[in-house]
């Protein structure tokens, strides 16, 4: 029952969390460490926290190697975060995170499993955006510092969604959709401008 609150509570709090990234993250220039904003910032924004945790939960349940696409997804975000620093710019940045969402939700909410190497492209895809979103908004004299807090962070964000996909595949066979269909939902109010 905690858990389907929260998870109604996330979902009710998205829109206004929604966009992680408008601009440069002022948080940067406030905190007085690199690595706690670095952190922090995957926190900040639902879109990311969302993606982050359904890649977790996704792995938990549809997946044989349930460490695969969190492992792909943080290693390719360090390469996104590093082209961004370079001064790589998408101008469909956030739109592929909003894709992300709704695929990411969708995949969970059908509990789709793909063969291994579509699995890791797909994953590896989002989480390539993901990258450039907040490489385009670290300061270059703390990158590495900045960057390992970021993937610290969302490596813990991946194993809070393979545990709960755990804890939820020991209890519910409709949560898992109904969370997936939430954040496919959210994924679409981002793409439409709805959110």
């Amino acid at each position: 029952m905690k858990f389907r609150m929260l998870a109604t509570t996330v979902l009710l709090a998205a829109p206004a969390l929604a966009w992680a990234h408008i601009g440069a993250d002022a948080s940067f220039h406030h905190e007085s460490s690199a690595f706690l904003a670095g952190f922090l910032h995957p926190f900040s924004g639902m879109d990311h926290l969302l993606a982050m945790i359904v890649v977790g939960l996704w792995s938990a349940l549809a997946s044989r190697r349930i460490w695969i696409a969190p492992l792909v997804f943080a290693g390719v975000l360090v390469i996104g975060a590093l082209a961004g620093l370079t001064g790589f710019v998408l101008t469909v940045i956030e739109p592929m995170i909003a894709a992300s969402l709704l695929a990411l939700g969708l995949l969970l909410a059908t509990r789709t499993q793909l063969p291994t190497g579509i699995a890791v492209g797909l994953i590896g895809g989002f989480a390539l955006f993901h990258g450039l979103a907040h490489g385009t908004e670290i300061p270059a004299a703390q990158a590495i510092t900045t960057l390992t807090g970021m993937v610290l962070a969302t490596l813990s964000l991946h194993i809070s969604g393979l545990l709960a996909g755990h804890f939820i595949l020991a209890r519910s066979v409709w949560l898992p959709r109904i969370i997936g269909a939430g954040v496919a939902t959210i994924g679409t109010g981002l793409l439409s401008g709805l959110i």
